[in-house]
């Protein structure tokens, strides 16, 4: 075999997993990774509260792939070959081992990302992959549709020739418009993963406090989520709220990001059972109900229904009690904006996924052009679920580089 020269675009975790696997994998050949900040793992570092979340405690691949909005289908059969019991091993035979919290998500035990960034490090430099940093790219030449290669121009003027290409680039819109241009479809990138600005009687001055299940829904869509939720200062956030952002996504920014969204805050609770309460505890004074929630919330709840909270369930009208399961199961909540989500920023967008071959992750288009991470149109729920996407891709990258 003869030896022949890798690129790989972009020094995260998809470019420097890739580097440290293909690297092994193929010992003749020369791995270059070329990076425009001064170093690398940047977003690694932050991730998690700089903690890491390295992966999911999901080990079915169908139950892992629903995590996915875009690229459900797609990573099944990679999930299959390469999911996050596989990633478990990959660094525990590294010596990182990771530690599974209650939700699932995945850290290292040191509950450090730098733990993380120093294995994947380790591992290129073992392997000899060379690094340059601070160098941005400004065009890729194909040299007979990718047959012979790949010219790399970069902004300082350096130019490069390898024979194949890695692009592990994440959300760059430079990227994307490089390959646009090389004819290479581009699905237009919106935010994922935010959480909604709302100003509301309803949540006023309840900042930190949270519901442990609600179910939120879009209207005039299918889309429905449910799990805990959080009050913040500006509206609202938690696990159910980023679920319907990802899911949404491009509903979301479809409608400017102003909408209406309906919260069930009791999902138990049904008409019938307001109706027994009214039956059974008549005597009972409304304000003095406890139903599962906070109660400065559902004290703001009930005070949005105009119902008299100094009635005494024996006395409410069926009208009253239509009302009141109204607003506490389908209240209605104008959403004006959106906020990242942390330090978190993910988009929706990327390379469009029938470009890919989804086997070795390689341009259908251009030959020995793969790609990996969030450059492609792939993004998922919070959870670690994204990283695992980047190990996947850019392990069966490596895999499929000499196929």
């Amino acid at each position: 075999m003869s030896k022949k020269k890798v690129g790989i675009i972009g020094g995260g975790a998809a470019g420097y997993f890739f580097a440290a696997n293909a690297a092994k994998m193929y010992p003749d050949h020369q791995f270059v990774l070329y990076e425009q900040a001064k170093t690398g793992l940047q977003k690694v570092k932050v991730s998690g509260g700089g903690r890491c979340n390295v992966t999911h405690a999901c080990f079915d691949p169908k139950e892992l792939a629903i995590n996915y909005p875009r690229g459900m289908r797609e990573l099944l059969g990679p999930f299959h070959r390469f999911g996050p019991s596989d990633t478990i091993q990959w660094f525990e035979v590294r010596d990182v081992k990771l530690h599974t919290e209650a939700d699932g998500r995945m850290f290292p035990i040191t509950n450090s990302s730098q733990t993380i960034i120093d294995c994947l490090v380790h591992e290129c430099e073992k392997y000899g992959v060379e690094m340059h940093f601070q160098q941005k790219l400004l065009n890729i030449d194909p040299i007979n549709m990718g047959d012979d290669g790949f010219h790399l121009h970069f902004i300082n003027g350096k130019t490069d020739k390898v024979d194949k290409l890695m692009l592990a680039t994440g959300s760059s819109r430079m990227i994307w418009k490089l390959l646009n241009s090389l004819e290479i479809e581009i699905v237009p990138p919106v935010p994922s993963l935010f959480t909604f600005k709302i100003a509301d009687e309803r949540i006023r001055d309840l900042a930190g406090v949270t519901v442990d299940k609600v179910e939120i829904s879009l209207p005039e869509t299918s889309l429905k989520t449910d799990g805990p939720m959080l009050i913040t200062h500006k509206g609202l956030s938690g696990p159910s709220v980023l679920k319907l952002s990802a899911f949404g996504a491009r509903l979301f920014a479809e409608r400017n990001y102003q909408t209406e969204i309906t919260i069930n805050f009791l999902p138990n609770l049904s008409l019938g059972e307001l109706r027994n309460t009214r039956d059974a505890d008549g005597k009972l004074l409304l304000k003095e109900t406890k139903w599962a929630l906070p109660k400065r919330l559902q004290a703001k709840l009930l005070a949005s229904s105009t119902v008299d909270v100094e009635k005494k369930w024996a006395s409410l009208s069926n009208a009253e009690l239509t009302k009141l399961h109204e607003r506490f199961c389908k209240a209605v909540f104008m959403v004006n904006g959106q906020n990242t989500f942390k330090e978190e920023f993910v988009t929706s967008g990327g390379v469009d996924l029938a470009e890919v071959d989804f086997k070795t992750f390689k341009s259908k288009k251009y030959q020995n052009l793969y790609f990996a991470g969030e450059v492609l149109n792939i993004d998922a729920v919070t959870g670690g679920f994204n990283f695992q996407a980047a190990w996947t891709g850019a392990y069966l990258a490596a895999v499929g580089l000499e196929e």
